[in-house]
């Protein structure tokens, strides 16, 4: 149903290109429906952050695109098809007669990133711009819906008053009336239509509602005369000009709604009274996070163990079973199956649980207006290390994947300030590395293993201001600090719709990175452990100390004696990190012959081997080893995912810069907790 495209530079003008302007038929006209193509009806749907936008994109379309209530969710263009229809009901015709494919109209509608005006302050919004009026005007969107929050609606108006100049056609969609409601302000769409001039249609894209009255005005529009832009004197200066447009919104306001005089203290401000304080809002910020590391610690492992007990148990056996019957028990080629692709997937599979509780989790935050006030909290902190608390954003998601993290630094408005935060992202702790986290939480720490998994992240706030400050300090001592201005939504009931639409979207994109990336992975790992080094060895049936494997993880373990993991067993895992964090524990299960474990909280002997593996390797220290391991697991290379996406948009030059820092903390972070923790533990 749609497509994502991810453009920069001067190439935005080839999203919308090669869309004519159709030649759309009334419902009682003969004719054939017209399908979502080159001859479609092309409508972009545009508004300032935070509006609605992007949920209403997938309203129309059903499509699955990142949605959040919070500023800059939308960074690429995304296309979708809205299929419409017009009954009987709305029909002209005295009696309808029509053919049902002339009353469908299906419709190309282009999700843009969000823009204030059209006056570009930052990649995001220069796009937008291009897109609307830096193309030829044949290549232009036949129709703007223009998504206004009417809780602020003299904000959302001015883009709105911009695009009437242009005499561009647009539909205003009112969203946030619920929010508008309980501040006392009650808005007349009628009235507000006329003193726009143009079509307003009240929505709950959330809820669904109003999109049928929507479709209904935006096909109208789509078959009446072109627009005639405001009028607007010739001579203005800027100045002038904008006064000009905040007189009309002023009037449009005033026609258009009814406020009290004095404006509601809202539940939102009250909350935030205590959520945004300079000492409490970080309490609670670091509260809230440690909730959600707890529970996904405990609730997710009845789950994992039914799965990992699938897999192990009744599909290994029987993959085992139909062996046997063609006669290929012991052979490679059984190895192969059961103990790569088969333990592979099953060990995917084990993840969903944990992936989808905590994913749940994050998407009810979002949904409803918590994360926004993170990045308030945290805008001290993003300002020490030169960035804006806008900034936040990009790192936040980051904690659930790195890569849509490092794309979503193009809201950031200046090209130094993308490579920064570009380069602190991949210290954010991701998902995949939760897993390897978990198990090794477990195996040390036992009852405590949710609050050593929530330390992990508290360090990898710790870690990306850190290395913050220290490039602040030497590569960017010139780039000054900006104060942050963001749009604060209000605090929303999170929907069950919405909440399992985003959930969905993170999990998909998941499975679909992880899957090959883990699939592949586990069977180069059994490859290589299938190999011989030793005379004598046949191919797959060969020690894994001896096999290729083995020995290349053998000649880099000196490397970690001083970080107390020394052993080839463990410095294998992170070569197989460096391509998935999630194939870690995998590895060891093939490395040490045992099975996988049924969770990651109940590790089982896979759990009882890395516990000797790092006494031995410690010199009978195995805590701070295993924290020196795990803070490792942190702060060295990304995945080559995350490594592509960096190129991608920052350049090979400072990828290259980035692995050799992110290494270097990570070894040096790894020793010094390990020879420290050494002397208590």
């Amino acid at each position: 149903m749609s497509t994502t495209e991810t453009t920069t530079g001067r190439t935005l003008n080839l999203l919308v290109a090669n869309v004519p302007t159709p030649s759309v038929k009334a419902c009682c006209q003969t004719g054939t429906g017209v399908g979502a193509g080159p001859d479609a009806p092309a409508v972009a749907l545009v508004g300032a952050p935070n509006t609605g936008k992007s949920t209403l994109f997938n309203a129309l379309t059903g499509a699955r695109v990142t949605m959040g209530n919070w500023p800059g969710t939308t960074v690429e263009v995304s296309r979708g098809v809205w299929k419409t229809t017009k009954d009987a009901a709305t029909c002209d015709c005295t009696e309808c007669t029509c053919d049902p494919s002339e009353k469908r109209l299906d419709i190309t509608v282009v999700d843009l990133p969000g823009a204030y005006s059209l006056d570009p302050h930052s990649p995001d919004e220069a796009l937008t711009r291009e897109l609307l009026i830096g193309v030829p005007e044949d290549e232009r969107p036949d129709l703007c819906i223009v998504a206004c929050d009417a809780s602020r609606l003299a904000n959302s108006l001015y883009l709105v008053a911009q695009l009437r100049e242009r005499g561009l056609p647009i539909v205003v969609a009112l969203t946030m009336l619920d929010v508008a409601a309980k501040s006392g302000i009650s808005v007349d769409a009628p009235a507000l239509s006329v003193a726009l001039d143009c079509p307003v249609v009240g929505i709950d894209p959330r809820r669904r509602t109003g999109l049928e009255s929507l479709a209904r005005t935006v096909r109208e529009a789509l078959v009446e005369p072109a627009a005639v832009a405001r009028p607007v004197a010739a001579d203005l200066d800027s100045l002038e000009l904008d006064d000009d447009r905040f007189s009309w919104i002023a009037r449009a306001v005033e026609l258009g709604t009814q406020s009290p005089a004095e404006p509601a203290r809202t539940f939102s401000d009250k909350v935030d009274r205590w959520v945004t304080a300079p000492v409490l809002g970080p309490a609670i910020f670091l509260g809230v996070m440690w909730l959600v590391f707890q529970i996904t610690t405990v609730v997710a492992a009845p789950l994992q163990d039914f799965l990992d007990g699938l897999f192990t148990g009744p599909v290994s056996e029987g993959a085992q079973w139909l062996f046997a019957q063609v006669g290929l028990t012991g052979s490679w080629f059984e190895g192969l199956v059961v103990d790569g692709i088969i333990a592979g997937v099953g060990m995917l599979l084990t993840f969903v649980p944990l992936m989808t509780l905590m994913f749940v989790l994050l998407a009810l935050l979002e949904d409803s207006g918590y994360l926004a006030r993170a990045a308030v909290v945290t805008d001290r902190l993003m300002r020490a290390i030169g960035l804006p608390g806008r900034a936040f954003l990009p790192l936040i998601v980051g904690f659930g994947c790195n890569v849509p993290a490092i794309s979503a630094t193009r809201i950031l408005p200046s090209s130094r300030q993308r490579i920064l935060t570009a380069l602190l992202v991949p210290f954010t702790s991701c998902t995949a590395r939760l897993t390897v986290f978990v198990m090794l939480g477990s195996v040390f720490f036992g009852p405590y293993a949710g609050t050593a998994v929530f330390a992990m992240y508290v360090v990898s706030i710790l870690l990306v201001v850190f290395t913050g400050l220290i490039l602040r300090r030497t590569l960017w001592r010139t780039m000054g600090a900006e104060p942050l201005i963001i749009d604060l939504p209000a605090y929303q009931r999170p929907t069950l719709r919405l909440t399992a639409s985003v959930t969905w979207v993170r999990l998909q994109g998941f499975l679909q990175t992880a899957a090959g990336i883990i699939v592949i992975t586990v069977c180069a790992v059994w490859l290589l452990q299938s190999i011989p080094t030793q005379p004598g060895e046949q191919f797959g049936d060969v020690p894994v100390a001896d096999s290729v494997y083995g020995v290349a993880a053998q000649a880099i373990a000196p490397a970690f004696a001083p970080a107390g993991f020394g052993s080839w067993e463990s410095t294998s895992t992170l070569v197989v990190g460096f391509v998935a964090k999630e194939a870690v524990i995998s590895s060891w299960a093939q490395t040490y012959a045992v099975e996988e474990p049924e969770d990651s909280a109940s590790p089982g002997d896979l759990g009882d081997a890395v516990l000797a593996s790092f006494t031995e390797s410690s010199g009978g220290h195995p805590v701070p080893a295993a924290l020196a391991f795990m803070i490792f697991l942190l702060a060295y290379t990304p995945c080559v995912a995350t490594l592509a996406a960096q190129w991608r948009e920052i350049g090979g030059r400072w990828t290259v810069f980035g692995v050799v820092l992110q290494l270097a903390i990570a070894w040096g972070l790894a020793v010094a907790v390990f020879q420290v923790g050494r002397l208590f533990l």
